[in-house]
């Protein structure tokens, strides 16, 4: 008995029956209707979306003698039967460029279409499939042909590899009309292997036809081929079950017990987990893909737009899952996971297993991220109350909430300098730090710690901190480091290109006005300028009300963390966390009392 594969079986006939590529097959059926067909079109696109379905049936079109009105051919006639099949035809020639990749065979294939069609009312086409594979000089042959092509003579080059093209011809691209097809989606995928099957006589699942359509990855020719391949183990139904079963495919149990796993912080689980994918003979390549599509699962779930992406009968054991973990760390995880694919570490290794388990290990020992406004209302600060909750924060454990506790007493006030007058750290508090969710960890060394801590000045002094000088501050000081700051939150003033190199610069309080430690480099020099300096000496006078001293002095390359003392990312970096802290007091308290560590991103 011969058997038809369902994907030759079931080809569209007609432009409309086409899925997914309606602004190609709209496109051509118009201009066979108005006879505006193009001499060389050029169909780009992955596998099995429909490039040499779409090459037939427009030669269907332009030899079909019952085409309706529309541009559309009948499909029933000996001409469309023939080009459809792929039979042998007078008019209509395929051509594998895999295998008639010379300059020979283009030249043949020029001289061939020097030949008028078997009849005036018909059209030669050419389909050359795999176009890319051609080398340069076939092209260059070809070149003139389709430039200057006979009377209703038509060339369709269909590819997967367009960038190959541009680089072997890039002549050729601007001789043809280009067409980008686009992956079928996973809906229109669905819908016609479930046509399919009932016209066969099979039943599926929903479950199933998902588990096919997601394994074809926007082919539609891949999505029919593993149909044919399940359908020779069915009984007359096709399950979720007989489908893991012939594809591979790892299910949603496995995923679900991982996340349990990863949010009881269960390290010694994640071993035992990949032991058992490995006895029950699954692929370790395969269920990372899984994973990845598992973890962008949660995510949409967790930010609200999960619909359609599981089965209705497991949306619920989905949704919980999704609650045991903060969205920031959904996306962080699947940043890591998507690392191992793009670097290409795991098609390269021969132990995929280590790769996976290191993984899940960095998934297990993942750092909650909390969010910062709520965080300091939580120890007293100011500012209104955090937003509610939409589930546990953090992988781990879903455990009931934590006492309220109350705040922790504030710090008594160090003493008074043997002088009067105001100081830097009497100045009125900088606004609130914008809210909103900051990456803050829990494991931080008590050296990691300390780097956070104002870095020394060029006598010793913390930064922002009064000089210790014999005469104290100058009057009113105070408001000139307050201004100083609101300067460069602001950048109104600021002279261009050096903004950056301000940010990580020491502003303290000397006899006489306000002095500013910038890092070696030219932005010092121009910044000793008279005219720069006078600009910003009258930015400050307009937020001071009086005119203020200001002198610019090298920054010590201890306080730089390098021995050239050249501008770093980690500085500016430094300088807007040391500015936070000291502006929420409350967040401070906490950076101590909960050993955190920041992480600027």
């Amino acid at each position: 008995m011969t058997h038809t594969a369902l994907a030759r079986k079931y080809r569209p006939l007609t432009f409309s029956e086409v899925a997914t590529q309606e602004h190609v097959s709209d496109t051509l059926r118009r201009a066979v209707s108005t006879g505006r067909v193009g001499h060389a079109y050029l169909f780009c696109g992955p596998r099995g979306v429909g490039k040499t379905t779409l090459a037939r049936v427009l030669a269907m079109a332009l030899n079909c003698p019952n085409r309706d009105d529309s541009g559309e051919p009948c499909g029933a006639c000996e001409d469309c039967t023939r080009i459809w099949s792929g039979s042998t035809s007078l008019d209509v020639v395929e051509i594998d460029a895999a295998s008639n990749r010379g300059v020979d065979d283009a030249r043949d294939l020029r001289e061939r279409a020097m030949y008028a069609p078997s009849n005036e009312s018909r059209h030669k086409v050419y389909i050359v499939d795999e176009a890319h594979m051609l080398t340069r000089e076939a092209w260059n042959a070809l070149l003139k042909v389709l430039e200057e092509p006979p009377p209703r003579v038509h060339f369709i080059f269909a590819t997967t590899e367009p960038q190959k093209i541009e680089q072997t011809a890039a002549p050729i691209l601007s001789r043809c009309q280009r067409f980008d097809f686009r992956r079928v989606g996973v809906l229109d995928i669905t819908a016609r292997v479930r046509e399919v099957l009932e016209r066969e006589g099979v039943e599926a699942s929903d479950e199933a036809l998902r588990l096919v359509a997601r394994k074809a990855d926007g082919g539609m020719r891949d999505a029919l081929s593993l149909t044919d391949q399940v359908l020779a183990l069915s009984d007359g139904s096709i399950t979720a079950e007989t489908v893991r079963r012939i594809l591979g495919v790892v299910g949603d149990d496995h995923y679900l017990h991982l996340f349990d796993v990863l949010a009881a912080r269960d390290r010694a689980g994640v071993f035992r987990l990949v032991d058992a994918l490995l006895d029950q003979g699954f692929d370790l390549v395969e269920f990372y893909h899984g994973l990845v599509e598992a973890l962008r699962t949660l995510l949409r779930i967790r930010v609200g737009g999960g619909d359609g992406e599981v089965a209705e009968e497991r949306l619920e054991e989905w949704t919980e899952r999704a609650g045991l973990f903060d969205p920031a760390d959904l996306l962080r995880m699947l940043g890591m996971a998507a690392e191992l694919e793009v670097n290409g570490s795991l098609r390269r290794t021969q132990q995929p297993r280590v790769l996976l388990e290191l993984l899940l290990l960095r998934f297990a020992w993942l750092d909650r991220t909390l969010d910062l406004e709520a965080m300091i209302h939580a120890l007293g600060g100011e500012g209104p109350p955090p937003p509610e909750p939409q589930g546990p924060v953090g992988p781990s454990a879903p455990r009931p909430p934590p006492a309220p506790r109350p705040p922790p007493a504030p710090v008594a006030p160090p003493p008074p300098a043997p002088h009067s007058g105001p100081t830097a750290s009497s100045e009125p508090a900088a606004p609130s730090a914008p809210a909103g969710p900051v990456p803050v960890t829990g494991s931080i060394s008590g050296e990691s710690r300390a780097a956070y801590q104002p870095a020394p000045g060029p006598r010793g002094e913390t930064a922002d901190a009064p000089a210790t000088t014999g005469t104290g501050p100058a009057p009113g000081a105070g408001d000139a480091v307050a201004a100083w700051r609101d300067l460069l939150a602001s950048g109104e003033g600021l002279p261009r290109g050096v903004s950056p190199f301000l940010m990580g610069a020491r502003a303290k309080n000397v006899e006489g006005g306000l002095e500013v430690a910038v890092p070696a480099g030219p932005a010092l020099e121009r910044l000793r300028d008279p005219e720069v300096r006078e600009g910003l000496r009258e930015a400050l006078r307009v937020r001071t009300g009086r005119t203020e001293g200001l002198t610019f002095v090298e920054l010590e390359a201890e306080a730089t963390g390098g021995g050239d003392a050249r501008i770093s990312s980690q500085l500016v970096r430094k300088g807007r966390l040391d500015d936070l802290l000291e502006r929420e007091p409350g967040l401070k308290a906490a950076v101590e009392a909960l050993d955190l560590e920041f992480m600027d991103g």
